[in-house]
């Protein structure tokens, strides 16, 4: 399927590229987020008469992505769990608690824009995080993880 990007979407395209997808990624994930549209002639124009606003919208994303960034590069969470004699955590820590103990900080951050790809942290420690805040803002984050005998 033709689409045209409203968005950048990473390993795709930028803002106004015309790219062929899978038709389920296309109908699935892309249209309904409000990444693309199908690359019709009327879409086409459609997009060419709001381009500048288009790219106006994305520069602020972009402006607001990275004065957070700015902000959370280098911060420290804390996270406490209950754990084991060894260090080792009764569950883990998962990017849905490094996500609430952000949000508690004042940040404004999903759990999805959180990225660990060593999987759930689960032994005592500190560990390296990414977060993703836009497709080109992504920022390295600590998390300290603290035991808390049963």
């Amino acid at each position: 399927m033709q689409i045209i990007l409203l968005d950048k979407v990473v390993n795709l395209g930028d803002l106004g590229d015309v790219v062929k997808v899978k038709d389920g990624f296309a109908r699935n994930f892309l249209i309904p987020s409000g990444r693309a549209k199908r690359a019709t002639e009327a879409a086409i124009k459609d997009f060419e008469a709001r381009r500048a606003e288009l790219e106006k919208i994305a520069a602020e994303k972009l402006a607001a992505a990275t004065k957070l960034g700015e902000k959370l590069a280098g911060t420290t969470v804390k996270v406490t769990q209950k754990s084991g004699v060894d260090g080792r955590l009764f569950g883990s820590v998962t990017n849905h608690d490094i996500a609430d103990e952000l949000n508690k900080s004042g940040y404004s951050v999903l759990k999805a824009q959180i990225r660990m790809p060593n999987g759930p942290i689960k032994v005592v420690g500190d560990s390296s995080v990414s977060v993703s805040l836009h497709t080109d803002v992504v920022v390295e984050i600590n998390v300290s993880v603290y035991g808390e005998s049963a």
